[in-house]
Formats: C-alpha cells, sequence, structure tokens
C-alpha cells in the first residue's frame, strides 16, 4: 500500500508540473506592464473586446451595446483516498470529487446579474443543478436574489469548493450547514465593506425541492447573516496564498429556523442532502428521537471568526442547534466547533496547516462526540485557481467500540 501511494503522489506530482505556467497572458497585459499603453488605454481595448478569458472566471462573451455579458467557465478536482478504518475494509479508491460547469454574467443592465452553475459529479441523491439565480442590485446596501442559492450560513461552507486549505471542509461544518435552496434573499454592503448582511427565506426543503411530503407543513425556512470586516473586504477564501500586505480580520454570526416533518421512513421532508437527512447531518442522526410524521422545529446559530496576514491564516467556527418535536415534546440539542490555522512557508506557493475539529451531535446522549486531528499541505501554481492538496489525519468516533480512522487524500484542482 505504501509503494501505491508513493506512485499516486508522483503520479499526480508529474501532471502538474506539466501544467505550471499554464496561464498565458494577453497582448494588452504584456503592453500595460511594459508602460506601452496606459490603465485608461487598457480598460479602453478590453472593454471593446467582444470575447475575452479571465482564469478563475472562464471565457467571457460581451455584446457590442455591453447590454449583455456572459461568461462560461468551470472547476475541477480529482481526489484519491485511502482510509485505514478500524472495525472494517480499508478504501483505497479515485474519484471525481467536484465537476462544475458554471454560467454567469448580466442581462439588460450591469445591475442585473446571474448565475447557472450544474454539478456533474455523481454523489448518493445530489442534483446536478447548483446555483441557479437572478439578482439585482439597487445599490451597494440593497441588493435581492431570487432562485436557488447555497444559503448563507457557515463561513467554511460559503467558500468555494476550490477556494479550500484541506481537500475538503471539516466534518461539523458539514453537520450544521444548510445546503442549497429555494427562495428569496435580501442582502448588501454597508459602508464600503465594512458590514455585509442576507436575510433569507426559503422552502426549507433542499436543492430544487419544494416540500416533498405533500401537506406537511406550509412554513418556510429564514435565515439571518450578519459579517462585519474592520479592516477591509475579507471574502470567503481560506489560506492567503496572495500574500496580503495588510492585516484583514472578520467576525461574523448566522441564525437558522426551519419547521420540518418526519417521514415514515425515518427521515425528513427534504432532499437537503447537507442538513437535515444525511447521516452525516446533526438532525438526520437524531431521527430515531421522534415520531413518524412529526413535526420538527429546527433552529441553528453560527458565530465565526478569520485573518489572515502576509501568507498566514487562521479560521474558527462554533455551531449550536436545537430540535424540538411538536408532538413527542423530544428535545435534541447540538453543537461542534473547528479551528484551523496555515502559514505560506514558500510565499504565494507552498503551505502547511492544522485543523481540529470537534461535533457532539446530541448533548444529552454519552459516547457520541467525533473529534478530527488532520494536517495538511498545499501547493499553490496559480493561485486557488491550479493547485495540488494532500492531507493526513486521526478520525476518532466514540461508539461501541471507539474507532480511530487514518484517512490520507490528495487532490487536484483546475479552475478554468
Amino acid at each position: 500500500m505504501k509503494k501505491s501511494l508513493v506512485a499516486v503522489i508522483a503520479a499526480l506530482g508529474a501532471c502538474f508540473m506539466a501544467v505550471q505556467g499554464a496561464e498565458a497572458k494577453t497582448l494588452e497585459d504584456i503592453l500595460k506592464e511594459k508602460g506601452v499603453i496606459t490603465e485608461a488605454d487598457y480598460k479602453e481595448v478590453t472593454k471593446s473586446t467582444p470575447i475575452s478569458y479571465k482564469l478563475g472566471k472562464g471565457f467571457t462573451l460581451t455584446s457590442a451595446d455591453e447590454k449583455f455579458q456572459l461568461s462560461i467557465g468551470g472547476l475541477m478536482q480529482v481526489r484519491y483516498t485511502f482510509l485505514d478504518n478500524d472495525t472494517s475494509n480499508d478504501v483505497s479508491q479515485f474519484n471525481l470529487a467536484k465537476g462544475r460547469l458554471i454560467f454567469s454574467g448580466y442581462a439588460f443592465s450591469k445591475d442585473l446579474t446571474y448565475m447557472l452553475q450544474f454539478g456533474l459529479e455523481q454523489s448518493g441523491d445530489k442534483k446536478m443543478l447548483e446555483n441557479a439565480y437572478v439578482k439585482y442590485k439597487f445599490v451597494d446596501e440593497l441588493q435581492l436574489t431570487g432562485g436557488q442559492t447555497k444559503l448563507v450560513y457557515s463561513r467554511q461552507n460559503m467558500s468555494s469548493v476550490g477556494n479550500l486549505q484541506f481537500v475538503a471542509v471539516s466534518p461539523v461544518t458539514a453537520a450544521f450547514s444548510p445546503g442549497y435552496d429555494l427562495g428569496a434573499v435580501v442582502g448588501g454592503k454597508v459602508l464600503g465593506d465594512l458590514i455585509n448582511y442576507d436575510l433569507s427565506v426559503s422552502n426549507g426543503a433542499g436543492q430544487t425541492s419544494t416540500r416533498v411530503t405533500a401537506g406537511a407543513t406550509n412554513s418556510m425556512a429564514f435565515l439571518a447573516h450578519l459579517q462585519v470586516n474592520p479592516l477591509g473586504a475579507f471574502g470567503y477564501a481560506e489560506g492567503d496564498p496572495q500574500f496580503s500586505q495588510k492585516p484583514l480580520v472578520t467576525v461574523g454570526s448566522s441564525f437558522y429556523r426551519n419547521i420540518l416533518k418526519k417521514t415514515a421512513a425515518g427521515t425528513f421532508e427534504t432532499t437537503n442532502n447537507g442538513y437535515a437527512n444525511a447521516t452525516s447531518g446533526w438532525v438526520g442522526r437524531n431521527a430515531a428521537d421522534f415520531n413518524a410524521s412529526e413535526k420538527v422545529d429546527i433552529n441553528s446559530f453560527v458565530v465565526d471568526t478569520a485573518f489572515k496576514w502576509m501568507g498566514a491564516f487562521a479560521q474558527a467556527e462554533y455551531f449550536w442547534g436545537q430540535a424540538d418535536g411538536q408532538i413527542t415534546n423530544s428535545t435534541v440539542r447540538a453543537q461542534g466547533y473547528y479551528l484551523q490555522a496555515g502559514y505560506c512557508i514558500i510565499p504565494k506557493k507552498l503551505e502547511a496547516a492544522v485543523r481540529y475539529s470537534y461535533l457532539d451531535p446530541n448533548r444529552d446522549v454519552s459516547n457520541n462526540l467525533q473529534t478530527e486531528v488532520i494536517g495538511a499541505l498545499s501547493y499553490y501554481f496559480n493561485n486557488h485557481n491550479l493547485k495540488l492538496q494532500a492531507d493526513v489525519g486521526n478520525i476518532h468516533k466514540q461508539g461501541t467500540p471507539n474507532t480511530d480512522d487514518m484517512q490520507f487524500r490528495m487532490q487536484a484542482t483546475v479552475t478554468f
């Protein structure tokens, strides 16, 4: 098995060395860098170009009157996983972790934007359509979005899968964070980038779904999010391969409320594979505490903070949740948190990071905790657009018996 791991690492490394430096500069970029044309000339030339390309955004087509624009881009992640299981067979496999095809742009006005995003990988009951929305910006402080979006809840879950410090999000993030949902969002930026806010109402049934149990509830899901960036815009990308020249910090919080009805099958009236009925979700793990056809009030809360400067990055989130049955009066309380930090030991290229996560899916039940201790190395060929990552760690689960599984993952990410 050790020889297999070495072969995998060598093969993926060779592929990346072959494509390192593949980003090509346009003639306009070269002329601007050499001072042949001014910044104003550069903007005028690029504005009049009907077809252009920008790494991370894709190919962009713009109409002659500049009233319409379409960008076509995507992302691909190929992953190798080796899992040394304590109580079952070991796992050694390649898989297409993520495949994204993204259409975005504006129509009729630059203030009316849209996005269509398709997830091409196969994973359980996952739906292909992810983001599908239109957004209108009245002013920076007031923007209205309608359609299917990823709910703005957990900081780590809001980060693009291509912008993570590790191969995947922490187990506690996966257990607590809502995924994509259909609804409307009011949000914006206040005082520049000092304050970001989002208020959303959605079906609460998950990706591309209405309430899937007829007559189950007539309620909607509500989410409120507030983010404060005292030193300037922060964003959601993890790590600091850009080597920020000034310190940046952010603090945020979100509250989410939903009412779901348990089905006879032992799950809930939702196809949201990131929240209520997945085996990794804190609500789904406790489905046995509620009666079939019982309505369950779900409330959850998260606080987060992050910091980056000169290649250093740190991030932490604390999650809390409570589910209350309307018939049984059963209550399930859950909590969890993670802490992670990293540093670019070779500026803009090689980063080392560590993470610890803790998940208690039911605080009133003993011997059910899950923890993760993991370390990662990331090599950035071109920021998050082209990178090779590897992480290895221990996943400890309490139970009968307790288990300690060693997990090694290597992943190549290409954004185009």
